[in-house]
């Protein structure tokens, strides 16, 4: 298997830079993992924040321990910032993933090219 696909099927399925470590790109494989290592931090931080929420509803008796009323408080729109901030780590999230398989396939034909 050429070094391209091996770094690509790291970065799309390890996570953003695994493949850019694997072609010696350690930089590049720093910024994007750490891109998408923080990013994701936000994102589970922000998911387990409203879980909790939820929680302490149910413990405090605001809420009934139905599912219907847990379902319908999870579907409620969250505060302005709250949402604001989980989209912005969603998109760069989503964006570290994107760069890294690209430019692990660039860089990897780079160096099967030299090979």
């Amino acid at each position: 298997m050429k070094k391209t696909k091996k770094a690509v099927l790291l970065s799309v399925l390890v996570l953003p830079g695994s493949g850019h470590f694997f072609l010696k790109r350690y930089i590049s494989g720093f910024i994007l993992a750490g891109t998408a290592l923080v990013a994701s931090y936000f994102l589970v931080s922000g998911v387990i924040s409203k879980a909790l929420d939820i929680a302490d509803k149910i413990k405090r008796g605001d809420i009934p321990p139905d599912i219907m009323a847990i379902t319908e408080l999870v579907a409620q729109r969250s505060s302005g910032t709250e949402l604001q901030s989980l989209n912005t780590a969603m998109i760069f999230l989503v964006a570290a993933w994107l760069i890294g398989i690209v430019d692990s396939y660039r860089v990897g034909r780079q160096l099967d090219h030299l090979l």
